[in-house]
């Protein structure tokens, strides 16, 4: 028990140092070749971030635990949006680009709700069985290449808010990427000394395997974006700290689940739906706080009303199992 204490706090440790190279070697590359921060926090971070999704998810479908599949990509979004964003912005006030809330913010709200119409088949379709196919899954990877050629567009155009040119002197290439890797590494290699060791920890307490699998590894595949959201907070990188958590979002449903689903299709339970309501009213609430407060901020109370209503979440979660 001691050890795992010790190897956990390790892991923390590589988790943020992971995160903070990841932000340095990131927002480098931006400034230097006056690309947004937005665009790479959708794109480079999000992916990256949401490698420790795609490996459980991965395992998880192979062995055909669906169940964990479906916990893990959903349990992750709703830690991302209340939790991660909940932190993000106590830390430091999160501007939005006009873009995120009236493109990405909501296509991330129609992607969920296009996992809840291909996998209720019964509900939705009248068949027999509810299941995520190979066919709806190839409708996900097929929107998930479709949202990454759309981001690759708007660099291209220029669609996105550039950031304010630098004064510091450029890093060399080879530094800045070597800040990626090394960053990446840090977060898939210490979300897994993190994950492991809680489990262990959380099972030497007795608790269950399921309630496990709901918080312990759907929190614990998170933590690189909490890490990198967090550090970007507090380096004042709204848009990677935003982008982050929108594009891990929207790549968990289209990604993850798409190709999970693709290598065994995946049984639904219904029991999710509730679950996924409430990420759908997540993502309602961030769209709206974009209009209350200052206009396209999250603001200190609104992030911590997002905080607060995990912590709900969790209860109910704790009560329900």
């Amino acid at each position: 028990m001691f050890l795992s204490i010790i190897i956990l706090l390790v892991g923390f440790v590589i988790l943020i140092k992971g995160a903070d190279l990841l932000v340095d070697g990131s927002s480098g590359i931006a400034r230097k070749y006056g690309v947004s921060e937005l665009a790479i926090g959708l794109t480079v971070v999000a992916f990256g971030t949401s490698m420790p999704e795609l490996v459980v998810s991965l395992i998880s479908s192979t062995q055909g635990y669906s169940d964990i599949v479906y916990g893990n990509v959903i349990g992750s979004n709703l830690f991302n949006l209340l939790f991660i964003l909940g932190v993000a912005g106590a830390i430091f006030p999160l501007t939005v680009q006009n873009q995120t809330v009236w493109k990405e913010i909501p296509f991330s709200l129609f992607v969920t709700v296009l996992m809840v119409v291909l996998a209720n088949d019964v509900w939705v379709w009248g068949g027999e069985q509810n299941i995520l196919s190979r066919y709806d899954a190839s409708i996900l990877v097929v929107l998930f290449v479709g949202f990454v050629l759309y981001i690759l567009r708007s660099m291209k155009n220029n669609e996105f808010t550039l950031d304010t040119p630098s004064t510091e002197t450029p890093k060399p290439n080879w530094k800045l990427i070597t800040f990626i890797v090394l960053g990446l590494v840090g977060l898939v290699g210490g979300g897994k000394l993190v994950v492991d060791n809680s489990v262990f920890i959380a099972r030497s307490f007795g608790l269950s395997e399921k309630l496990i699998g709901l918080t312990i590894i759907a929190a614990g595949t998170s933590l690189p974006e909490l890490a990198t959201s967090a550090v970007a907070a507090f380096k004042r990188n709204s848009d990677i700290a935003v982008g982050n958590i929108i594009g891990s979002n929207i790549f968990n449903v289209l990604l993850i689940l798409g190709v999970s689903a693709f290598i065994t299709p995946a049984p639904f339970t219904t029991e999710l739906n509730l679950d996924i309501a409430i990420l759908l009213g997540a993502t309602m609430i961030l769209f709206v706080a974009m209009f209350t407060g200052k206009m396209q901020k999250l603001d200190r109370w609104e992030a911590m009303l997002l905080f607060l209503a995990y912590l709900v979440y969790l209860v109910y979660l704790i009560y329900r199992n």
